[in-house]
């Protein structure tokens, strides 16, 4: 975990934020405060464990209310977008650390929150990604890593008797699918996100973790190993392995992505360890047919299969809320309630002594996959400033639709890194 914490960001130095250091404990007495939560926790279990936060906090400080603003995934970027050029935000928001967080910062709207001890005793791995140059801008509520989940039943109405382990058995695993009539991967090609998760592992097993971090410092995306990645991902997309109007699906919509999976009728999907808890709410769940297995080495490729992608959910505080607002979230990150979040399967905790609350196979499978991880790569749409993380998004979108070339698509990721600078 030392070593996921000390790989987990791709930034370089940064502007100053508030000089406030909040008093977390500042909630007692007072008048009336209002405090404005934006979140992204639209499913369950999660939308009913930050409404039971809000009602128990609101109980013990009645002086507080908590507007809560929940969004689905795209709308809520696109709506801090808007406030950050505004430089304005709500209170408390979401957010996955990285270049976007920077961006926040250098923009005045994130408050230094201080000593993080103060408000939790959080994982170095989970804490990293909100810290940036040696202060902490953002709390995590939990932490985990990208894999394919994916049906054994299905797998076993194939004939495959295992999860692949290479790239080249994964593409096999696929033709053996469709030969069984079975869809074999579930895609949100609408939403585009869960599109670069697939051309990021292929760029970290083609050319290492060195390979991103390089260009994270030269702005420069067009070498080789990043063409081979999209490469290989157009060898998967040939096969037209998908669910039929995939450019169309949402993530968590009922004819979505994750209810593909979740009601049985595609086989696999390349998700974050918050997937189970997603199929569930979206198209009932497979139950003890649900597995798990990491993305899959490319052979020949100078990264390691132990090397993994991802990050997690965290929140941070606006440069001018209220001292409530921290208060808020050191009570959300209380070890009890941190179990709470982790029993509930909505994820893998971010604060220690939490982890024995895990009960779940297949989060048990990803935090130990985790924990044995050589290296660690925060989603590139969050690692890197937002148009950057943009561009990757669109323009890996367009190689799956069969807009893009591989070399297309690195070339429009580098133009717009260096126009970022």
């Amino acid at each position: 975990m030392a070593i996921l914490a000390a790989s987990v960001l791709l930034l370089g130095g940064c502007g100053s934020g508030s000089d406030n250091s909040p008093d977390a404990g500042a909630s007692a007495g007072g008048g009336k405060v209002t405090i404005d939560w934006w979140h992204i926790g639209t499913t369950e279990p999660n939308k009913t464990i930050y409404e039971g936060w809000v009602k128990a906090y609101q109980a013990k400080n009645p002086n507080v209310t908590i507007k809560v603003t929940a969004l689905e995934n795209d709308a809520f970027k696109s709506k801090m977008a808007t406030v950050t050029t505004a430089a304005s935000a709500p209170d408390i928001f979401t957010t996955w650390g990285g270049g976007v967080l920077k961006q926040q910062l250098d923009a005045g709207i994130v408050k230094d929150l201080g000593d993080a001890k103060a408000i939790a005793d959080f994982t170095p791995a989970a804490l990293a990604a909100y810290q940036i140059d040696g202060k902490t801008y953002g709390v995590p509520i939990d932490v985990g890593m990208v894999g394919f989940w994916y049906n054994k039943k299905l797998f076993e109405k194939a004939g495959i008797t295992e999860p692949p382990a290479t790239w080249s058995a994964f593409l096999e695993t696929v033709r053996k699918l469709k030969a069984a009539g079975v869809t074999p991967i579930a895609l949100a090609g609408k939403e585009k996100w869960p599109g670069h998760y697939y051309w990021t592992y292929l760029a970290m097993r083609v050319g290492g973790l060195d390979l991103l971090k390089q260009a994270a410092t030269t702005h420069d995306f067009s070498g080789p190993d990043f063409v081979a990645a999209g490469q290989r991902l157009k060898e998967l997309v040939d096969l037209q392995p998908f669910q039929k109007g995939f450019l169309n699906a949402g993530y968590s919509t009922p004819d979505g992505q994750a209810a593909s999976v979740g009601g049985g009728k595609a086989a696999m999907e390349l998700m974050g360890q918050w997937a189970p808890a997603v199929q569930k709410d979206a198209g009932g769940g497979i139950g003890e047919d649900l597995g798990f297995f990491p993305f899959p080495a490319v052979d020949g490729g100078k990264g390691a299969a132990t090397e993994a992608l991802g990050g997690g959910n965290g929140f941070a505080v606006s440069a001018d809320a209220p001292a409530e607002a921290v208060d808020f979230l050191k009570f959300i990150t209380q070890v009890d309630n941190q179990k709470q979040f982790v029993e509930s399967g909505a994820g893998l905790p971010a604060v220690n002594g939490a982890e024995e609350a895990i009960k779940d196979a297949n989060l048990k499978n990803v935090s130990g996959t985790l924990a044995g991880a050589t290296g660690f790569q925060l989603y590139l749409d969050q690692a890197y400033p937002p148009a950057v993380g943009q561009e990757i998004n669109d323009s890996v979108a367009g190689l799956i639709a069969g807009s893009k070339t591989p070399e297309q698509v690195t070339a429009a990721i580098t133009e717009t890194a260096k126009a970022e600078g």
